[in-house]
């Protein structure tokens, strides 16, 4: 018997626009979308996890437990982001004394420079050799696009779309090859012996995942747990390539527990 684990991939609802594409969330404190998490952390409970793992660097689980343990005696307010709005809401529901922080974040500027493979800033060398068709652009969809002064592009929704619909079609395995292919193709830029795209992802994006696992192994005490990772949607094609091919876990999908018809 294995230990089971259910990788739900989200987008970042407070808007913190950490990637090069995103999706401009309304306020998530708005009392119809409260509502709508509420429901959503229902559907997850029936998962029943004995554990919630979090996007969020294991340096920081000291700060993370003081702001659960303030949520559980009612003196933390929940901020906007996923990590407190739905990891929180349902450990606090589950009973869990405690949410575990499991990934990995450093910045890839840590790579040495005297490495012949240190250069990864694949999107400025994409603007300068003409190779900008390998960042991708924003998926078909309907929306308002924009675009920071810094390159960060907003899919701004032109209509409401509920909250357990966005996480269905986030976790769909065609979104989650999607995702995949856009990072493999990141990895083709470059020129002759320079690398900056295959340099990022072999240095960077690969091993933060890999060591993602790597942390949800050492939080995982027995063949018993049912552990819920909540995670940023662009990690769940390398994320759960890693977890499948590792045979540590049986794999469950959000998908399982995620229905719209229950929204009222």
């Amino acid at each position: 018997m294995k230990p089971t684990i259910m990788i739900l991939g989200s987008g970042h609802l407070a808007n913190w626009g950490a990637d090069r594409i995103n999706y401009r969330m309304d306020d998530v404190l708005a009392p119809k979308r409260q509502a709508e998490l509420q429901q959503l952390t229902e559907q997850l409970a029936r998962f029943k996890p004995t554990k919630i793992a979090v996007e969020v660097d294991e340096r920081w689980d000291t700060e993370l437990q003081g702001e659960y343990n303030g949520y559980l005696q009612g003196n933390f307010q929940l901020e906007r982001h996923e990590i407190h709005q739905i990891g929180f809401r349902l450990a606090k529901q589950m009973g869990h004394p405690k949410v575990h922080c499991v990934d990995y974040l450093r910045d890839d500027s840590m790579i040495r420079e005297d490495r012949e493979d240190h250069l990864t800033d694949y999107s400025a060398f994409a603007e300068a050799n003409n190779q900008m068709h390998l960042l991708g652009s924003p998926a078909k969809m309907e929306g308002k696009i924009t675009e920071d002064e810094d390159g960060t592009i907003w899919i701004e929704p032109e209509k409401y779309e509920p909250i357990i619909d966005m996480y269905i079609q986030i976790n769909q395995d065609e979104k989650i090859r999607t995702n995949l292919r856009d990072y493999l193709r990141i990895a083709r830029i470059g020129l002759q012996d320079q690398y900056p795209g295959a340099n990022w992802v072999a240095h960077f994006w690969y091993p933060r995942n890999l060591k993602t696992f790597v942390n949800l192994t050492r939080i995982t005490e027995s063949e018993n747990e049912r552990i819920l990772l909540i995670i940023g949607a662009g990690h769940l094609g390398f994320l759960k390539q890693i977890v499948k091919d590792s045979e540590v876990y049986h794999i469950e999908s959000p998908l399982k527990y995620l229905k719209t018809e229950d929204a009222n």
